[in-house]
């Protein structure tokens, strides 16, 4: 197959594939996308992209210099070699956002991860306000500090990792900065200061992080908060508040001295909490938990050591309900991201004070506090918070229920929900969710439960993929199987527009015929506004003219390979339409011309089908309409009123008709469209004198009326076979899964047990429709189809209809001996498709299917 004309709005040609072109270099867009999320995404970006779902950015520092009060900035999991400056701010009721999207199989990675060529602070905020940083891994170098918040006011550091690669401090808070939250982040210290609060900093929230070696130093730092902290002090005090720094708050944390503290520079500070004596008013320090298994004191205050606890108390008054033990941590996991747990038996398990200052609603892994039934209850409170970063919870369940469309809503709208429970008995939710749907490469996350509504952009098989972690996704977790539901689209009916025409250069830039197996690429950029990503299905009437041999045309989405469906048969000098109803996939529709010889091709728009429009009810064939026995034909060049009262139901919007010439004493056109409007220039059948040829029509109503046009010299008979509607009362909608052979008499295919044997003069089969490409298992009640009859040795029909009524007195294909002869169909498929062959002559029979429509699934 050869590459094609890159032509935009318009169909081209086969043509020599162009030469390659490097790609242009990724840069910041420089307008971001109006809604409420922006993306970044290292691996599905768009170099000029504005941060939508459909062009993400290919770097954080990309959305950080667009990015807007109340937006949110969701980072794919990925390595993003770069330093980010955060230089805008939002405000205390629309806070700006940055949320990493980690995954059990990947993480959000930033900085000097794998790679020598990113120096310098990682992550710095300046003068900026009213920020929230959430689940990255920051990773400096040895110079430089890898965040710092400077000057800033309101900024929030949550639920990632800092990795210091022995740089002097992990986090830096300082510059006058004013309620800065440190919370949930493993500050990997190396020996070294996992968070320095330096001088003239107010107000700052540290909760549950861990430092599983290293320090926490506040200097000079008024109204600090301390709590539940894990910290495994590394040369020096864990928690160490020094300079002038009053007014501290340090309750529920864990210390630890590290077991080696050999590459230390000596005399190391043997103490666990360290207090000032300039710190010491308004502060308190109580419910901590201090491990004495290493010989350190538990506290140095006000410059005075304490080698226990009792002394400590009796001298200061503080340190109520702390506890000297061995807080029985198990090993550190989790990698990058990691944590340490609890044993079972730790003395932390609800013992903590649940009414401190600065107690985080969950722990390090996004659980709430739970009450453990094999201890007592000790704490302050409710009596079952547990000291340190992790919270001890067990018994987790979940339930996801599976996708289904949303009751009320459009065709393609989905609903998605999943809960967490505990067997225990908790103060809230917990648990972390990681979701993303088939058609979208961007995951998206949410804390404890989900309900979520997602419209898929076409129809067919959506799924989503559903993570559920207890961790934050510090650790694995395993992946439920993808949720599916098969949707249906609803179609829009439109008054025909012609698209291409290759006599007359219509929609190609010359009046060459389509040469033999070759291509005319037909581009649909939109349809009435509605992008070409948003549109499932199109209905082409297709025409193929002035073929100077046998073939036929098959119509069929843009992509590889070549169905074994054919849509217009035609013969040398025929001129042959026939409704083409085609799959979307990237806004480009392929014909192909499988002839020996050149052939001419019109395409004419009929409508669409997407996430608006309507239903589809199916009905029992009926005769609506024979100038054999009724009004006579039709003059010469004149218009015939079809008035389908008491036909059709009442709400109908549009009908599908199957159209038939029969008799015609010139050659013309057959032109039906809506009552009361103009006659179109498209056209629906094109016949020569003395033809019986029929097309399959789906036409908007007005009134219930619609209008039949002889654009002929002569007049010539018009039947008219009423098989459904569309309007707000169908229930039906439309799958596109094909173009797909399911039956063809010549090899055998889809006929079961007949062999290679023609359909016998009267002889009726029943055929399946094709539904196993879909995700789960549907029930088709009506299947769009080619229906195609080649080598018949008798004049007569083909009947189609469902297996489980009667045969009706209607036709779909008119073939004569020797001649192959095509229409598109809508049967109904109760019981399957019968196909009845109304002929005193044998005839081949094929069917290639081009979708199904479904009763919703909810």
């Amino acid at each position: 197959m050869l590459a094609l004309v890159p032509l935009v709005g318009a169909a081209g040609l086969v043509a020599p594939p162009a030469p390659a072109v490097a790609a242009p270099a990724p840069t910041a867009a420089s307008a971001a996308s109006t809604g409420s999320e922006l993306h970044v995404s290292g691996t599905s970006c768009a170099p000029d992209g504005d941060g939508s779902a459909e062009a993400p950015f290919c770097t954080i520092s990309a959305a950080a210099a667009v990015v807007q009060p109340g937006q949110t900035v969701l980072v794919q999991p990925g390595t993003y070699s770069e330093t980010v400056a955060f230089t805008r701010s939002g405000t205390e009721a629309a806070p700006i956002t940055f949320r990493a999207v980690n995954l059990p199989d990947g993480m959000v990675r930033v900085g000097r991860y794998n790679t020598t060529s990113v120096t310098g602070t990682i992550f710095s905020f300046r003068q900026v306000h009213d920020v929230v940083v959430e689940g990255f891994t920051v990773y400096g170098d040895s110079q430089s500090t890898p965040v710092v918040i400077e000057g800033s006011s309101r900024v929030t550091l949550d639920g990632g990792a800092v990795r210091q690669v022995l740089a002097p401090v992990g986090v830096r808070v300082t510059g006058g900065s004013r309620d800065v939250t440190v919370s949930r982040n493993w500050l990997h210290g190396l020996a070294k200061v996992g968070l320095a609060v330096e001088a003239g900093v107010t107000g700052t929230t540290v909760v549950a992080n861990q430092v599983p070696a290293g320090r926490m130093v506040f200097t000079d730092a008024l109204g600090t908060t301390v709590t539940n902290n894990t910290v495994v002090a590394y040369c020096g005090p864990g928690i160490d508040v020094t300079g002038t720094s009053p007014g501290t708050v340090i309750a529920n944390n864990i210390v630890k001295p590290y077991a080696d503290q050999g590459a230390c520079v000596k005399p190391v500070a043997e103490v666990a909490i360290a207090v000032s004596a300039e710190s010491v008013p308004q502060t308190a320090s109580h419910h901590n938990l201090i491990d004495p298994t290493a010989g350190w004191s538990p506290y140095a205050w006000a410059g005075t050591t304490y080698p226990t606890l009792d002394g400590f108390r009796a001298a200061t008054g503080q340190g109520g309900h702390d506890i000297a033990a061995d807080p029985l941590l198990d090993l550190a996991a989790g990698g990058d991201r990691g944590f340490i747990r609890l044993k079972q038996s730790s003395p932390a398990v609800d013992s903590a004070d649940a009414t401190a200052r600065g107690v985080p609603a969950t722990d390090l892994f996004g659980n709430p506090h739970a009450d453990d039934p094999t201890w007592n209850n000790t704490g302050t409170g409710n009596g079952f918070h547990d000291r340190g970063a992790v919270e001890r919870v067990q018994g987790t369940s979940s339930k996801i229920e599976p996708l289904h469309r949303t009751i009320g809503a459009g065709p393609l709208d989905t609903k998605l929900r999943a809960s967490t429970s505990y067997q225990w008995t908790t103060d809230g939710p917990g648990g972390r969710f990681a979701y993303r749907y088939d058609d979208s490469p961007l995951w998206r996350t949410a804390r404890s439960s989900l309900d979520v509504d997602h419209r898929f952009r076409r129809a067919g098989s959506a799924c989503v993929r559903v993570h559920l972690s207890w961790s934050d996704f510090r650790s694995s977790a395993g992946a439920t199987s993808p949720s599916c539901v098969v949707l249906g689209a609803h179609y829009t009916a439109m008054a025909p527009t012609r698209l291409l025409d290759t006599r007359s250069a219509i929609g190609v830039a010359t009046t060459t015929p389509v040469p033999a197996n070759s291509e005319v690429v037909l581009p649909i950029d939109s349809i009435g506004g509605v992008p070409a990503a948003d549109i499932s299905a199109v209905v082409l009437n297709v025409t193929a003219t002035q073929p100077t041999a046998a073939g036929f045309l098959t119509v069929y989405p843009d992509a590889p390979g070549v169905p074994s469906a054919s849509n217009v048969n035609f013969v040398a000098r025929e001129t042959v339409p026939n409704l083409a109803t085609v799959p979307m996939t990237n806004g480009k529709i392929r014909i192909r011309n499988s002839g020996s010889g050149t052939v001419h091709v019109i395409a004419d728009l009929q409508g669409w089908y997407g996430a608006v429009g309507q239903g589809f009810a199916v009905g029992t064939p009926q005769r609506v309409l024979d100038t054999r026995t009724a009004g006579g034909a039709l003059a010469p060049n004149s218009t015939r009123l079809l008035d389908l009262n008491l036909k059709v139901s009442p709400a109908a919007t549009a009908v599908v008709l199957n159209v038939t010439v029969t008799g015609p004493r010139a050659n013309g056109v057959l032109k039906v469209f809506p009552y009361g409007s103009a006659v179109p220039t498209a056209s629906n059948l094109n016949f020569v004198t003395g033809q019986t040829i029929p097309n399959l029509v789906i036409v908007p109503v007005t009134d219930l009326k619609v209008s039949i046009h002889n654009a002929s010299s002569g007049s010539t008979h018009v039947i008219v076979d009423l098989a459904g509607h569309f309007g707000p009362d169908g229930q039906l909608s439309y799958v596109p899964n094909g173009p797909t052979r399911i039956a063809d008499t010549r090899d055998g295919t889809g006929v079961y047990n007949r062999g290679t044997t023609p359909l016998q003069p009267r002889e009726t089969i029943t055929v399946a429709p094709y539904a196993n490409n879909l995700a789960c298992c549907v029930t088709p009640a009506a299947v769009v189809a080619n229906l195609t009859v080649t080598r018949p040795t008798a004049s007569g029909v083909l009947i189609a209809h469902p297996a489980d009524e009667a045969r009706p007195t209607v036709s779909n294909v008119n073939f004569v001996a020797g001649e192959t002869a095509s229409n598109l169909a809508i049967v109904g498929t109760d019981g399957g498709l019968k196909l009845y062959n109304s002929s005193s002559g044998t005839t081949h029979t094929v069917v290639d299917q081009a979708g199904v429509f479904i009763t919703p699934q909810y």
